[in-house]
């Protein structure tokens, strides 16, 4: 069936405070140990350095969990019913999601990512691609409060899905940058959201496992260095946002396994004595003093399973990959 009317709606509900982006930087970095948020990873260069970093032999994750997508799609589909809104939490490039569609059979796809000037270059083809499939950009910060807003459930009305079940789609174990009390925040707010409508809903969410140092430290620190370019231009981003006067040539990535808390920790070390300046602010790092700029925590299947209905799902089922290295989870409401 041809629809040359049809296109994708946005709607954009974060809008970035400067201001307070300028405080949440200036307090992460005057903190004891200073720290800056992962999120600021994210500007036009290093998300291409994250895109760098997939296509590396040593970081897992991503081809792992795509094939766990591809030799169990037809599983899954047999859990999440057909004809549910598909929510797709940091839809980024939204290929993760497209790849489901012919097996979910959704009758409607949200993407939400902080902007939908990401995403409307990705779900303009995706439109063109699945014309007779009802299309939504949701611009919102949901690692700060996921909820659809009233835009979004008046949309699904009009589509004739406010009935249908939701799935709440979270894959790349991008949960694993939520300490656990963060996490089962997050995810009560999406058994909320797939609650809101009709039954059968429930969460599909890629999970990192818990794996020998050997293997998961180096998917963080590779011989190439782009994840220590990664990391490192997290230092330019804050420059741009903040007017810091950070050298990157004068840090040095560090990456490793911190076992007790069961976490990849990220940061970025001062090679020598240093002060960093910012307007109205600064602060003297030590030689060896850190910024902390990410952890990764990694899951045993029955403790994420345990999450799961601490935060109110059902019986969960996973998938995983011959290595046991990564889990897709279902959880039902």
């Amino acid at each position: 069936m041809h629809h040359p009317t049809a296109a994708p709606h946005f709607v954009q509900l974060h809008q970035t405070d400067h201001a307070a982006v300028r405080a949440e930087l200036a307090a992460g970095l005057q903190a004891q140990p200073a720290h800056v948020a992962p999120k600021f990873f994210y500007d036009a260069l290093g998300s291409r350095l994250f895109d760098a970093i997939t296509e590396l032999a040593e970081y897992y994750p991503t081809r792992t969990e795509a094939a766990i997508f591809r030799a169990h799609a037809t599983a899954m589909a047999q859990q999440v019913p057909p004809g549910a809104v598909l929510v797709d939490l940091g839809a980024g490039s939204c290929a993760k999601a497209a790849g489901l569609f012919p097996v979910l059979r959704p009758a409607a796809y949200v993407a939400v990512d902080i902007s939908v000037d990401y995403l409307r270059d990705a779900m303009g083809p995706l439109q063109q691609r699945h014309p007779s499939l009802p299309m939504l950009g949701l611009g919102l910060d949901f690692s700060a409060q996921l909820a659809l807003p009233a835009a979004a459930t008046d949309w699904l009305a009009r589509q004739g899905a406010a009935g249908a079940p939701r799935c709440v789609f979270y894959p790349g174990s991008s949960i694993g940058n939520f300490n656990p009390t963060e996490a089962l925040a997050l995810l009560r707010q999406a058994r909320a959201v797939c609650a809101g409508g009709g039954p059968g809903g429930g969460l599909l969410i890629g999970v990192d496992r818990v794996k020998p140092k050997a293997v998961v430290e180096p998917a963080y620190d590779d011989p190439l260095g782009v994840t220590a370019a990664f990391n490192r231009n997290l230092l330019l981003h804050t420059n741009a946002l903040l007017g810091t006067d950070f050298a990157p040539a004068r840090w040095r990535h560090v990456a490793f396994f911190n076992e007790a808390d069961s976490r990849i920790e990220m940061h970025l070390r001062s090679e020598g004595a240093q002060t960093v300046r910012w307007p109205g602010g600064e602060r003297r790092f030590a030689d060896g003093e850190q910024v902390h700029t990410e952890n990764s925590y990694k899951w045993q299947p029955a403790d994420f399973d345990a999450l799961l209905r601490e935060a109110g799902f059902g019986v969960s089922t996973h998938w995983t990959d011959a290595r046991g290295w990564f889990s897709v989870f279902w959880a039902p409401v």
